[in-house]
């Protein structure tokens, strides 16, 4: 299994907003591709500003062929014009992660 973690950072004030342009635009499209993530979380403490989400996939070569297919949709493409010129996400940072081999999910 790979998990793919990834965390965004917005604007103070606009999260809410950035994330209801993605449950409307965005979460649709790339769960066809991706398939349903394993989390989607908003941050309580620390940096409120902050969401995380993490998709898991067979391995890497999986991993590859989900994201390329996302990446050719064209609705997709829309989606990533949409939230560029909305500005709200400033960071991203993304971690591929393997469980620990005592770890069975």
């Amino acid at each position: 299994m790979l998990y793919d973690v990834r965390t965004y950072t917005c604007r103070p004030g606009t999260i809410k907003k950035h994330l209801a342009l993605y449950a409307e635009h965005g979460y649709e499209i790339q769960s066809r591709h991706l398939g349903k993530p394993l989390a989607y979380m908003q941050t309580e403490t620390g940096n409120v500003n902050s969401y995380t989400h993490i998709w898991v996939y067979r391995d890497a070569a999986d991993r590859e062929a989900r994201r390329q297919a996302l990446q050719k949709d064209p609705d997709w493409a829309s989606y990533l014009v949409k939230s560029a010129e909305a500005a709200y996400v400033v960071n991203q940072e993304n971690r591929l992660m393997t469980p620990v081999p005592f770890f069975k999910p």
